[in-house]
C-alpha cells in the first residue's frame, strides 16, 4: 500500500538562502520592497551608465535585517536587473575573471563574508584588487559589485582599501548603504505571506498564533529575521502543546462530505492546497452558526488543533457512494436499500471509484491536483442517492460501515471500527476509525440531501470544537 501523504510540516525560514528555490512567483508574494534603498540603487546604476563603468558598494546591516533578501530580489522591483552571487567557498578573483559581460544592470553579491573574522587581511586586499580590475573591464561595464557586511570593522577595512585602490571612481561619493530592512510595521504581513506561501496557504491563525500574539512578537524582534525566528518558535511551541495533550492518540481528523448536489466546489472553497487541509479562516467566515460565536474568542485554538490533527475536508461523489453502498453493504443495509426501492446489485467499478475519489486519492498519498472528475449525475442517480440519504437520517452507521469495508477491501487501510470514543471528561464518538500501520484516521461522515459552504463549515467547526473539548484544550 502507498504511504499516506504526511501531515503538514511547518516551514518558516528566517534567512533568504532557504527561500531561493521556491520560485519567483512565491518570492513576489513574500518580499516587501524597501523603496528608499531601491531608489539609491536606481541612482547608482544611472551614474554607472553615465560613467561607462561598473562600481562597488558596501551594504551594511545587522544579521537578519534582510540584506540577502533585498539584494537577490532587486530585479522583482526594478527591471531589468539581475543578481548573481560569488559563494563563500569560491575565490573572488577567479570568479570575476570568468564572469561574462551583461547587457543590462547586474548586481554581483560577495556572499558569506559579512564579518572581518570571515576574511583574512591578505585575502581582503586581493579581493578588492580583483573587484577594482573587474569593474573597470568590459565585462564589468553594467555591474555593481556589492559586499554585504554586519560589522563596522569589515566596513571600515573595505572603505580604506577601496579608497586607496579606486577612490571615487570605484566607490562613489557615498559608498556605504546603511540597510535597516523592512519597517517593523510590515513584519506581520511578511510573516503571513511567508507562512502562506510555504505552508499550503496556512494563516497564522491556522497555526495557533492570534493577531495579538503576532503583534507582541514585533516589539521583541530587532530585525525581520529575528521576528520569523521568534514566530517559528511560537508555532512549534503551540503544536507541541496540543500533541502533548494528545499523547494517548494522535489521529488525523478528516470530514467526508456526501450530498445530493455533489458540492465539490464548496469543499474546495473551504480547503487549501492539494491535500485538502481545512482552512480555519474560511470556515469561520463562511457561517454565522452558534459554534462560530463560541470559538471566535479563541480561533487560534481551533486553528492549531486543526493543523496538529491534519484536519481535511474531502468529497465523495454520488456515483461513487452508490457503487460503494451496493457492493460493500452488509445484510442490514441491503434490507434498508431494498425498502427504499434501491438496487443492491454489486458494482464492479466500486473500488476504482473509491480510489479516484478525494478520500481515495488522499489515502493513497496523492494530491487532488491529479484527480479526474467523473460525469455529472443524472436524474436516476439523484433519485437513488435520495434513498441513501433517507437511510442516513436514522441509520447512518450502516452506510458508514460500507465505507469502512470499501476502504479496507480496496487496500487503502488495514482495518476500521465504527463509533470509537475519544476523550475522558468530555467524550464523543467518531463515525469511522481507520487503522493503517501506526496511523489512525478518524472520519466524520457528513450525509446531506443538499449542502453548501455554510453548512459544511458549521459541521467541521463543530467537530474540531468537540476534539478540543475531548483533549482539554477548550472547556
Amino acid at each position: 500500500m502507498a504511504e499516506i501523504a504526511g501531515r503538514e510540516e511547518l516551514y518558516v525560514p528566517d534567512r533568504f538562502e532557504q527561500l531561493r528555490e521556491v520560485g519567483t512567483g512565491q518570492l513576489q508574494s513574500v518580499v516587501f520592497p524597501v523603496e528608499s534603498t531601491l531608489s539609491r540603487f536606481s541612482e547608482r546604476f544611472t551614474d554607472m551608465r553615465g560613467a561607462r563603468r561598473g562600481g562597488f558598494w558596501i551594504v551594511r546591516g545587522a544579521p537578519g535585517s534582510g540584506k540577502s533578501t533585498f539584494l537577490d530580489t532587486v530585479g522583482l522591483f526594478r527591471s531589468p536587473v539581475t543578481t548573481i552571487r560569488i559563494p563563500f567557498d569560491a575565490d573572488i578573483g577567479t570568479e570575476l575573471r570568468t564572469t561574462p559581460p551583461s547587457p543590462t544592470a547586474r548586481i554581483v553579491v560577495i556572499e558569506g563574508r559579512e564579518a572581518l573574522l570571515d576574511v583574512s587581511e591578505a585575502a581582503l586586499e586581493a579581493s578588492m584588487h580583483a573587484i577594482n580590475t573587474f569593474v573597470r573591464s568590459p565585462a564589468g561595464l553594467n555591474t555593481l559589485v556589492v559586499w554585504p557586511t554586519n560589522t563596522d570593522d569589515l566596513t571600515d577595512a573595505l572603505l580604506a582599501l577601496g579608497n586607496r585602490l579606486g577612490g571615487l571612481a570605484l566607490m562613489s561619493a557615498d559608498p556605504v548603504v546603511q540597510f535597516t530592512g523592512p519597517d517593523p510595521s510590515t513584519y506581520i504581513q511578511i510573516a503571513e505571506r511567508t507562512v502562506g506561501a510555504l505552508n499550503e496557504g496556512a494563516s497564522l491563525t491556522a497555526l495557533g498564533v492570534s493577531q495579538e500574539e503576532a503583534q507582541d512578537l514585533v516589539s521583541a524582534a530587532p530585525t525581520v529575521g529575528d521576528y520569523l525566528t521568534l514566530l517559528r518558535a511560537k508555532l512549534i511551541q503551540n503544536g507541541a502543546h496540543v500533541r502533548e495533550l494528545l499523547a494517548n492518540e494522535q489521529p488525523r481528523v478528516w470530514t467526508v462530505v456526501i450530498a445530493g448536489n455533489d458540492p465539490e466546489g464548496d469543499v474546495a472553497a473551504l480547503t487549501r492546497g492539494g491535500f485538502a487541509y481545512a482552512d480555519v479562516d474560511r470556515l469561520l467566515t463562511a457561517t454565522n452558526a452558534n459554534v462560530v460565536a463560541e470559538i471566535r474568542s479563541q480561533p487560534d485554538t481551533i486553528g492549531i488543533l486543526g493543523t496538529v490533527l491534519d484536519a481535511k475536508i474531502l468529497h465523495i461523489e454520488m456515483l461513487a457512494i452508490l457503487a460503494i453502498a451496493r457492493t460493500f453493504a452488509d445484510d442490514a443495509l441491503r434490507a434498508e436499500m431494498r425498502a427504499q426501492g434501491l438496487s443492491v446489485s454489486r458494482d464492479a467499478s466500486a473500488s476504482e471509484r473509491l480510489r479516484a475519489s478525494q478520500l481515495g486519492l488522499i489515502l493513497n498519498g496523492d494530491s487532488l491536483g491529479t484527480r479526474r472528475r467523473g460525469g455529472r449525475a443524472g436524474s436516476s442517480t439523484l433519485t437513488a442517492f435520495r434513498g441513501l440519504a433517507s437511510i442516513a437520517q436514522n441509520r447512518d452507521g450502516l452506510l458508514n460501515r460500507a465505507i469502512g469495508e470499501a476502504v479496507v477491501q480496496t487496500g487503502l487501510a488495514d482495518s476500521y471500527e465504527l463509533e470509537v470514543e475519544i476523550g475522558s471528561d468530555f467524550r464523543f464518538q467518531s463515525d469511522v476509525l481507520l487503522r493503517r500501520g501506526d496511523d489512525r484516521i478518524r472520519l466524520e461522515i457528513m450525509w446531506r440531501t443538499e449542502t453548501g459552504q455554510a453548512a459544511i463549515s458549521n459541521y467541521v467547526l463543530g467537530k474540531l470544537r468537540n476534539y478540543a473539548r475531548a483533549i482539554g484544550l477548550m472547556s
